[in-house]
């Protein structure tokens, strides 16, 4: 009986069906969840499906023609896997570079917490594959020539359909309509290869970055006085999103340290330019931002121009090095470590850091750099902050929100995850505050900048979207917290830039933009390549924020009805009391 069942499993006809119809469920799905009009959905299925029937049909070894389209294969579960994360979005160009600059530990943290969505690609696709291996190896070919040929007929016809409906939509759909159709957007898998190729051109220029700014200068100097001695560090959080931090009115206490801190400045309509780690903290550390991205290949970034100014420079990450713009950065200061992979050139901590709880891993190297006791200092620390899996940030003696697991992806697990994530928040303020004690015990001119590179969703709402990266972002995934805090010394020598700070804290902001030239102000440093971007700087009395802006996919500057945020999202920010 299990001899004729897998006789039956393995026979060319049923993989050819098998392969054709698992192969569509992604155009299918794509028809619910990216809201296209009639025609564009049907013009999503008519043609993918013809050329998937097509190159079924091209070999009578029908198992071997599932191992020759394994690639759409692959596609098509990590789409299935990408649909239950976010919702929507098909697989993105930031998915992929993701794939080049997210460590394993990383990867394989997230895929055991996404059992649902495995599961269903397992289910769908091993079988496929393991019957196409049985098929291949029993030398079981389709008899049955008359069918290949009269399926590859009607293969050609079912594509010429569907180039006729993609043209029927371009005509229906034009680019200045509310409905912006692009076959290179809305056409899968051929979103996917085109996203690719893209993530490959984006590839290419990053590599050759170092090359492209070799001779690039900010001829920048400091309008301080020289015998001043000066602090500036730059905190960037991971994944912290502005709705649950306490100052921000959350109604949990998870800023019960910096509620009460003196000094410190709270931006309160801040949004990031992007849902990325690798896209975010490049622009938060540089001159570029959704609207003026290309800079990012050509200049260098804030680590450079304080170091030009005069500033002993050091960059402590507590993420791993992704061979990203992140670690070409961190690489232009005079001390960088890289605590996770243990690479660095000078800094070392006079304590052993192994036995602390994540980010407090970055306090002994702070201890070590001031310890030194330099003239001009600028220390840039990258955290982990509150990156998913949110059980693994904190020790459990120091959660605060109960029960914190389990941490498995599924809405019914939200309670769970959210105080868990929480927790991460409670964990930064714990961080934050160490940091202000800190430089507060100087006695110096010192001030603190703090925000994060991106937020995350949480199965907030009825779309119940999870974690952040995804192609559409939502307002939880953009609302990030933007921190300023000031030792009374310096309060009292820059009155000035107190008084602009103040006066901006309720303006809108977009993070990515205002990071760099605020820094910039708050050292007092001038350079006349970024001359044109001081006009954001939150110390500037005539700063204005303007259009919102976002870095999609495809790195162009849109909208937020551009980027997809739904109504619901507005209806979020608006509460919020963000424009």
């Amino acid at each position: 009986m299990f001899k004729s069942l897998l006789r039956r499993l393995t026979a060319p006809h049923f993989l050819y069906f098998y392969c054709v119809l698992s192969l569509a469920i992604p155009n299918v799905a794509l028809c619910f969840t990216e809201h296209m009009p009639l025609l564009a959905c049907v013009a999503n299925v008519v043609l993918p499906v013809a050329v998937y029937a097509w190159l079924m049909a091209l070999s009578r070894d029908t198992g071997k023609q599932v191992w020759r389209v394994f690639l759409l294969i692959f596609f098509a579960a990590f789409q299935i896997v990408l649909l239950y994360l976010y919702g929507r979005g098909v697989i993105a160009v930031d998915m992929f570079l993701n794939l080049v600059t997210t460590n394993p530990g990383e990867a394989m943290e997230l895929l055991g917490n996404l059992i649902p969505a495995v599961g269903t690609v397992i289910i769908v696709y091993v079988p496929l594959l393991v019957l196409a291996s049985v098929s291949w190896a029993r030398h079981r070919k389709e008899q049955d020539e008359t069918f290949l040929k009269r399926t590859r007929r009607k293969a050609l016809w079912g594509g010429v359909a569907g180039v006729a409906l993609i043209v029927a939509s371009y005509v229906a759909y034009p680019k200045d309509g509310d409905f912006d159709y692009r076959a290179e957007d809305h056409v899968y898998p051929a979103n996917i290869f085109y996203n690719l190729y893209l993530a490959c051109r984006e590839s290419y220029r990053t590599a050759h970055y170092k090359d492209n700014v070799a001779q690039f200068r900010f001829g920048a100097r400091s309008t301080h006085p020289s015998d001043t001695t000066e602090v500036y560090v730059l905190v960037i959080g991971e994944t912290a999103r502005a709705d649950n931090f306490q100052l921000y009115g959350y109604q949990r206490h998870t800023n019960p340290l910096l509620s009460k801190t003196e000094g410190l400045c709270v931006f309160l309509h801040v949004l990031s330019q992007s849902n990325t780690t690798h896209k975010s903290v490049p622009m938060l550390l540089s001159a570029a931002s959704a609207e003026d991205h290309g800079r990012l290949y050509r200049e260098k970034s804030l680590v450079s121009a304080f170091r030009e100014a005069g500033f002993h420079t050091s960059f402590v990450s507590n993420q791993q090095p992704n061979h990203s713009f992140i670690d070409f950065f961190g690489e232009e200061a005079d001390d960088f470590v890289f605590i996770r992979d243990n690479a660095d050139n000078k800094a070392k901590p006079t304590d052993d850091v192994a036995a602390l709880t994540s980010d407090e891993r970055l306090l002994p190297y702070l201890e070590h750099i001031l310890a030194k006791h330099r003239r001009k200092e600028l220390i840039v620390l990258h955290t982990y902050g509150s990156h998913f899996n949110y059980r693994d940030r904190y020790a459990q003696a120091n959660a605060v929100f109960l029960p914190d697991t389990p941490t498995e992806a599924e809405a019914k697990n939200r309670p769970q995850l959210l105080n868990a994530y929480d927790n991460t928040i409670v964990q930064t303020d714990r961080l934050l505050h160490s940091i202000i004690q800190m430089l507060s015990r100087q006695g110096v001119q010192a001030a603190m900048l703090y925000t994060s590179d991106h937020g995350e969703n949480i199965f907030d709402d009825s779309r119940e979207r999870f974690l952040h990266a995804s192609p559409v972002p939502s307002c939880h995934g953009i609302h990030v917290p933007f921190l300023v805090w000031t030792s009374r010394q310096y309060r009292t020598a820059n009155a000035d830039v107190m008084k602009a700070l103040q006066a901006n804290k309720g303006k809108d902001v977009q993070s990515n933009a205002s990071v760099f030239p605020t820094m910039l102000s708050l050292a007092g440093i001038k350079a006349q390549p970024v001359a044109d971007v001081m006009h954001l700087s939150l110390a500037n009395p005539s700063y204005k924020c303007g259009t919102r802006h976002y870095l999609n996919d495809h790195n162009r500057s849109v909208t937020l009805h551009q980027a997809g945020l739904d109504a619901i999202d507005f209806d979020c920010l608006k509460a919020w009391g963000i424009k």
